[in-house]
């Protein structure tokens, strides 16, 4: 009984001004300091700068959302704390509006800091679905160049050491590392490819778009 229900109709006149999805922000919140308040703002700020959606509050549960934004999310794990941001992937348009948070009266939180690594990892998948879900190979292939050029460059620098210096390959741990960095990289490569072909397969089958058409003018 924390959230207040008068609250409610303010964030659906919110969603009237034009907005997708309404999320509230507990701005005088009723909780610990140190094991509630800190976190939050700590988790939220993270949150924030990773998905490019600023709200105070992520972990608010009072929020108001049109029907269309959410026909679209799938959500799995800790990810209902991530809906503002994985609606802005449609081109949602997201306000905040702070309300009322009382004191809790009646059991136990379930959240703590015991589920932070959860919300760590979710947070990673939310930025990979958000940046890379239709273009994996531009995260893959990027990090596949950057390994093989590191690669070519150790392989180098044993030629030269063989070639100028006489050392032996056998024993250079130079020549290990060139081995490891070629193959990684076309690793990184063929695993952007893969995600490639999987994004295809998966928008195709389901019939899928990668957008969303908001409103149709002078169309049949």
């Amino acid at each position: 009984m924390q959230n207040d229900p008068a609250d409610i109709p303010r964030l659906i006149e919110k969603l009237h001004e034009g907005y997708d999805v309404v999320s509230g922000w507990r701005k005088d919140r009723k909780d610990t300091f140190i094991t509630r308040k800190i976190p939050s703002v700590l988790a939220n700020s993270l949150i924030s700068r990773m998905t490019g959606v600023y709200l105070h509050d992520y972990g608010c549960t009072l929020k108001a959302y049109k029907r269309e934004v959410l026909e679209g999310i799938n959500l799995y794990g800790e990810m209902h704390r991530f809906v503002p941001a994985l609606a802005s992937q449609f081109g949602a348009k997201v306000a905040e509006l702070p309300v009322n948070h009382h004191p809790r009266l009646h059991g136990t939180s379930k959240y703590g800091i015991s589920r932070t690594l959860r919300v760590i990892l979710d947070l990673m998948t939310v930025k990979f679905l958000l940046t890379y879900s239709t273009k994996p190979i531009q995260l893959f292939g990027k990090w596949g160049v950057y390994t093989l050029l590191a690669g070519f460059g150790t392989g180098s620098m044993t030629l030269y050491m063989k070639l100028f210096e006489n050392i032996s390959m056998n024993r250079n741990p130079l020549l290990i590392l060139t081995a490891f960095l070629l193959f990684m990289g076309v690793q990184f490569i063929v695993l952007g490819l893969l995600g490639e072909l999987n994004a295809r397969t998966y928008y195709e089958a389901q019939g899928k778009p990668i957008y969303v058409i908001r409103e149709k003018i002078n169309l049949e």
